[in-house]
């Protein structure tokens, strides 16, 4: 059998959502999702064709079971995913408001939270081409940090891209705390995506070459810039700017991890710089039209003829990736 072409490394939840979109304290019924950044590039890249795992430890309870069979169903490799029968699945809640969704934890001493390197250590991920990681993971506890440090500095998939999406949360640790530590994680890798509002908070960068005078380490940073669109910068050669597509914004959560799924297949297909950032951007637009944290993206024929457009065509689309009207 085929090995994954990407392994996806951290945690994921279970959801709980009110159901009527309103704020959590009225809610009368909860919606049951399943949520996790890292598992969400993963099923990004599984609904794009590619092979892709996640690797990850969840409790033996009905979230847990609840979490491996939707990721599963979603295309996703699980067997290098952990049933820990010692701790619990992690939970988090959704709690919409006027000035955007908040969202509560319930993660301390949660299966993921015992993550370390002896999970990297599986013979099949010998033969990816990319290994994902993300800040949150640095976050969970001292064990996973050593499994971060594992992955950057042993290399713990020989010959593979390390990819690292920086994803500071603010409600796990503070700015000041995880500043200078996802600073030197993100230095370490091959590939790094922050957003710019997060690398504005964490670093004081003001623009992209600023964050890029920051890490100067990696192979390739993309920074993210909401509305506005998304610059890739190489280590040598001009940077590249593809603006976002117009979305009429339901909810933003899930749709940097689309961007990023959608940025690692262009990667793992080999395209330029700009077609792996249309391609992000294709990917994202239609995870901020839903409520949800994942959403399917265009068909095929429609990212051909997205990616086969010119500047100003992208610039000027006509229509949404999702079939509506542009704004």
């Amino acid at each position: 059998m085929t090995g994954p072409e990407v392994a996806c490394v951290g945690e994921t939840m279970v959801v709980l959502t009110p159901d009527d979109g309103g704020p959590l304290r009225h809610a009368a019924r909860l919606t049951v999702g399943v949520g996790g950044a890292e598992s969400n590039v993963a099923t990004g890249l599984a609904r794009l064709g590619h092979r892709a795992a996640w690797v990850s430890r969840v409790g033996d309870d009905p979230f847990g079971h609840r979490v491996v069979a939707e990721i599963a169903d979603a295309g996703v490799d699980v067997g290098l995913v952990t049933v820990d029968p010692a701790a619990p699945t992690g939970v988090y809640l959704k709690d919409p408001g006027p000035a955007g969704t908040r969202v509560h934890y319930h993660r301390a001493g949660s299966a993921a939270s015992r993550l370390g390197p002896v999970d990297l250590a599986d013979p099949r991920l010998a033969g990816v081409r990319m290994l994902h990681l993300s800040g949150i993971t640095a976050a969970l506890s001292d064990s996973c940090r050593d499994l971060l440090a594992y992955a950057l500095d042993r290399r713990a998939a020989p010959g593979a891209r390390v990819t690292f999406d920086v994803n500071h949360r603010p409600a796990l640790w503070t700015a000041e705390r995880a500043a200078p530590v996802l600073r030197e994680l993100a230095d370490r890798a091959d590939v790094v995506l922050v957003g710019l509002d997060e690398a504005a908070t964490l670093w004081g960068s003001a623009d992209p070459a600023a964050v890029r005078d920051l890490l100067p380490g990696p192979e390739l940073l993309v920074v993210k810039d909401g509305p506005v669109g998304a610059t890739a910068l190489a280590r040598t050669g001009p940077a590249v700017f593809v603006p976002a597509l117009p979305v009429d914004v339901v909810e933003p959560v899930g749709a940097g991890d689309a961007f990023a799924a959608g940025f690692l297949a262009g990667l793992l297909r080999r395209a330029d710089l700009r077609s792996c950032l249309r391609l992000g951007h294709l990917t994202a637009a239609p995870v901020l039209a839903v409520p949800g944290d994942t959403a399917p993206p265009p068909d095929p024929a429609r990212i051909a003829s997205a990616l086969a457009r010119t500047d100003r065509e992208w610039a000027t689309p006509a229509r949404r990736p999702d079939g509506g009207s542009g704004t």
